[in-house]
């Protein structure tokens, strides 16, 4: 048996069972909340087992491929390092100040990590943006000489 075949008959059953539990789903008592727990229970658990799934196996996958070609692997570690860099010099401009939302409610109080790891969110975001900002202008003035 081929592998496009093993894959079809695997998310073949993979639906059917998400058929059954959401049609278990449906046939639950809306006014019940314990009878509508119940039912949502199953599908929830199954929906989060396939997504964990799904992420384990694509993370598995391309870990593989990986290392299975040097240069990629190699490409990828260069790039890891760069965006380290990056959150380092995020880490180092970012201030320790109050972190306020939109109704004036504090956050989290100045000097605390949750005030310097947003700071270097912020930081992290508008470094990245600039650097695609760049990127950008310069693939636009590169493509109008050329043309």
């Amino acid at each position: 048996m081929n592998n496009n075949r093993l894959i079809t008959i695997i998310v073949a059953l993979l639906s059917l069972v998400g058929i059954v539990l959401f049609v278990m789903t449906m046939g639950a008592d809306t006014e019940d909340p314990a009878a509508m727990s119940d039912a949502v229970s199953p599908l929830v658990t199954y929906s989060l087992v396939l997504l964990g799934l799904t992420v384990a196996v694509t993370v598995l996958a391309s870990l593989f491929s990986l290392f299975k070609n040097p240069a990629a692997l190699k490409k990828s570690l260069l790039g890891l390092l760069a965006i380290g860099v990056l959150l380092v010099i995020s880490y180092i401009l970012s201030g320790d100040g109050q972190v306020i939302d939109a109704n004036e409610k504090v956050i989290a109080a100045a000097g605390s990590s949750v005030s310097k790891n947003t700071g270097t969110g912020i930081w992290l975001s508008i470094i990245l943006i600039v650097i695609a900002g760049g990127f950008f202008v310069w693939d636009l003035l590169k493509g109008l000489v050329k043309s």
